[in-house]
């Protein structure tokens, strides 16, 4: 799968939003504006999906999903592209945002879960963690839209292709969502203790490392499964 889909021409929307309304709305620190300015040629909001535009009802949490383009700087190598603008533009709109990330002639599709807030229906809660497909070919075949009930149904199915771990018969988003979570956090403490392996010295220190690599992975195994 490739979370790529093929929206209808009644969604089209192609706004330009300048960068400089998201700084007012959330007010990025020096390093972050020059990340836009060195990484992103510019923010276009290429489709609003409503029930206006694609004849899907909305639900009481979700009444729009857009689609953001972001065309990357010729000059950026693609690995070093920071998903902190993301996160940055995610809390500017209030709305759920799935982006489309261009780079020469490839694409990459990026989203994080995104959903109102229970202490405030007005405030939104962004996650941390973005998923995101490979980069594939800009011309690659989209996907029909799935045949869902409602606007959130197809942010579920969506979020869904982006992350890498198949979901377990009758699991709700919010906890395939979460049992991903934590297998990145597996990882990246598997990741940790593994570095402290290579530089350690003592024999027994080595073997007890070891020892706890072998159980993240085991860990790892089990949230996948």
């Amino acid at each position: 799968m490739t979370a790529l889909f093929e929206y209808p021409k009644n969604a089209e929307f192609g706004r330009i939003v300048a960068k400089s309304k998201i700084f007012e709305r959330v007010k990025p620190n020096r390093q972050l504006q020059e990340a836009f300015a060195s990484q992103v040629k510019k923010i276009v909001w290429r489709y609003k999906l409503s029930p206006k535009t694609i004849n899907l009802a909305e639900t009481d949490k979700l009444k729009e999903i857009e689609i953001f383009e972001l065309p990357l700087k010729t000059s950026l190598k693609k690995e070093q592209f920071d998903t902190k603008i993301l996160h940055c533009i995610d809390k500017a709109i209030g709305h759920p945002i799935v982006f489309h990330l261009t780079h020469a002639d490839r694409i990459k599709v990026v989203a994080t879960y995104k959903r109102p807030s229970e202490a405030d229906a007005n405030k939104w809660v962004v996650d941390n963690e973005y998923f995101e497909t490979d980069w594939l070919p800009e011309k690659s075949v989209r996907q029909n839209l799935p045949v869902v009930l409602n606007l959130s149904g197809l942010y579920e199915t969506i979020l869904r292709e982006l992350i890498p771990l198949d979901s377990r018969k009758d699991e709700s988003l919010d906890a395939h969502i979460e049992r991903m979570g934590q297998v990145l956090a597996k990882r990246r403490e598997y990741g940790k203790l593994e570095t402290r392996m290579s530089k350690e010295k003592q024999y027994n220190r080595k073997v007890e490392m070891n020892a706890g690599l072998r159980k993240l992975q085991t860990e790892i195994e089990r949230l996948k499964a």
